[in-house]
C-alpha cells in the first residue's frame, strides 16, 4: 500500500514551525547559540547548543506547559501544526496511530526531580514525575489529544529515532493496520549532564574561548571536531494514498521506501566500511522500486564527527550515490538526536516541493567534503524527483527514507 505525506510540523532551533525551519535553512542561518555553564564544573564555562526557539508557555498555556516535559511540549506543538497542515483528517480513531521516536525521553524531568529529592526529600518530588519522564509520554499525549486508538508507539533508537518513527508509521499503513499515522521524533536533552557525557565520549564539539558558536557544527568539513547538541521535534502526517485521495487531501510527497538495519559492530562507533548503513539505503531503494541513479538529493545524517561523516560518505559511495547532490542540515540546527531524522525528512520534503537545496553551513570552499557534492555557500536550485534522508545512531541503528515528488 502506497504511503503519502499530507502534513508536517516542526519545532527547531531556527524557530517554531516548518516555515521558520525552511526559511532559516535556505538563508543559511544558524540556530546554534552559546550556553553559559558553571565554570566550576566546565573549564570553558560555555557550550554551543541549539535550543528550540519557542515560548512554550505562550503556545500551550502556562499551566499546561508546566505539566509537560520539554520533549512533550515540542511534540504537541509540532503535532498540532502537522495535523492542521494535513487538514485535520476525519478518521476513525481505531485507524489512527502515533509513532514518535525519542532518544532519552523526559531527561530534564528526571534530573530536576532527582535534585528536588536530594535537596528536600521525597515530598518535594512532583506528583507528575512519572508521566513527565517516561519515554512514551510524548506519543501518548498526542494519542490522547487526537483520540488515536490505533496504537501509540515509541521507537527509542538514539539519533535514528525520528526517522525510525516515520518508517514504523509507514509500516503500519503498508500492513493495513492504520489509515493515518502521526510520525516523527521529539527530543529535549539539553543539560549539563548530557553535555558533559558527550564531551567525555569525545563526540561533542567544545566551544573554545572567543569562538563563534554558529561556526561549530561543521558537517563534512575537514576541520570538523564533533557535533553540537540541539532539541526540538519533527512530525509528519502519513496516510495511505487511497485514504488521502478519498478525502481529497493535498499530498506533499510520497514516502516511497524505507530501510532499517543495525551494524552489530560497536556501541558508539559506526562500521567504518558503512556496511549496515549501505544495507539500509539498499533496502529503502528496493522498496521504492528505484535505482541509485534515480536519487537526485541526499539529506545526510552528517553529525560533524570525524568518524561518522567519513563512514556515511563511504556508505553513500558504496550504494552508488556518489553522483547525488548532498546537503546536511545539522550545520544550522545542531544535532536534535531523536528529532533529527524527522526534521531532516521534513526539510527533504520541502526540497522536493520547492526545487531548492539548502547549503551545508561552515563548509569552506577548499574542503574535500568526503568526496561528495555537498551544497555550500548558498542554496542550489535543482530538479529533484527522488531524495534520500539518512539517520544513523549510537548502538549501530541505521534508517534510510526515500521520498519522492507527489
Amino acid at each position: 500500500m502506497d504511503v503519502v505525506i499530507t502534513g508536517y510540523g516542526a519545532i527547531t532551533p531556527l524557530g517554531g514551525g516548518v516555515a521558520a525551519l525552511w526559511d532559516g535553512l535556505i538563508a543559511g542561518r544558524s540556530g546554534v547559540r552559546a550556553l553559559d555553564l558553571d565554570p566550576g564544573r566546565f573549564p570553558s564555562g560555555r557550550a554551543a547548543v541549539g535550543r528550540a526557539e519557542v515560548d512554550a508557555e505562550t503556545a500551550l498555556g502556562r499551566a499546561n506547559a508546566r505539566r509537560l516535559d520539554p520533549t512533550q511540549r515540542w511534540a504537541l506543538l509540532a503535532g498540532r501544526e502537522a495535523w492542521a497542515d494535513a487538514g485535520s483528517p476525519e478518521v476513525d480513531g481505531t485507524r489512527l496511530a502515533i509513532s514518535l521516536g525519542t532518544g532519552v525521553g523526559g531527561l530534564n524531568t528526571t534530573l530536576e526531580q532527582e535534585h528536588r529529592l536530594r535537596e528536600g526529600g521525597a515530598r518535594r518530588v512532583s506528583l507528575r514525575t512519572v508521566p513527565m519522564l517516561m519515554a512514551n509520554a510524548a506519543s501518548s499525549q498526542l494519542s490522547i489529544e487526537l483520540g488515536a486508538r490505533g496504537g501509540a508507539y515509541t521507537p527509542v533508537s538514539a539519533c535514528a529515532a525520528g526517522a525510525e518513527g516515520i518508517a514504523h508509521g509507514a509500516r503500519l499503513i503498508a500492513a493495513g493496520e492504520a489509515d493515518v499515522v502521526l510520525a516523527g521524533g521529539a527530543e529535549a536533552a539539553l543539560s549539563e549532564l548530557t553535555l558533559a557525557a558527550f564531551a567525555q565520549s569525545q563526540a561533542l564539539a567544545t566551544l573554545h574561548p572567543g569562538e563563534d558558536p554558529t561556526t561549530l557544527s561543521r558537517p563534512f568539513a575537514a576541520d570538523r571536531r564533533g557535533f553540537v547538541l540541539g532539541e526540538g521535534a519533527g512530525i509528519v502526517v502519513l496516510e495511505s494514498e487511497a485514504f488521502a485521495a478519498a478525502r481529497g487531501a493535498r499530498v506533499r510527497a510520497r514516502l516511497a521506501g524505507w530501510g532499517i538495519t543495525s551494524d552489530a559492530f560497536h556501541i558508539t562507533a559506526p562500521d567504518p566500511e558503512g556496511t549496515g548503513q549501505r544495507s539500509a539505503i539498499d533496502a529503502a531503494l528496493s522498496r521504492a522500486g528505484l535505482t541509485p541513479g534515480d536519487v537526485d538529493l541526499v539529506n545526510a545524517h552528517a553529525t560533524s564527527t570525524e568518524v561518522g561523516d567519513a563512514a556515511e560518505a563511504t556508505a553513500l559511495r558504496a550504494a552508488g550515490l556518489g553522483h547525488a547532490t548532498v546537503t546536511a542540515n545539522k550545520g544550522a540546527t545542531g544535532h536534535l538526536v531523536g528529532a533529527a531524522g524527522a526534521v531532516e525528512a521534513i526539510a527533504t520534503v520541502r526540497s522536493l516541493e520547492t526545487g531548492l537545496i539548502p547549503p551545508t553551513l561552515n563548509l569552506a570552499p577548499d574542503d574535500a567534503a568526503c568526496g561528495l557534492d555537498v551544497v555550500r555557500g548558498a542554496s542550489r536550485a535543482a530538479t529533484i524527483g527522488a531524495a534520500l534522508s539518512t539517520s544513523f545512531a549510537f548502538g549501530g541503528q541505521n534508517v534510510a527514507l526515500v521520498l519522492a515528488r507527489a
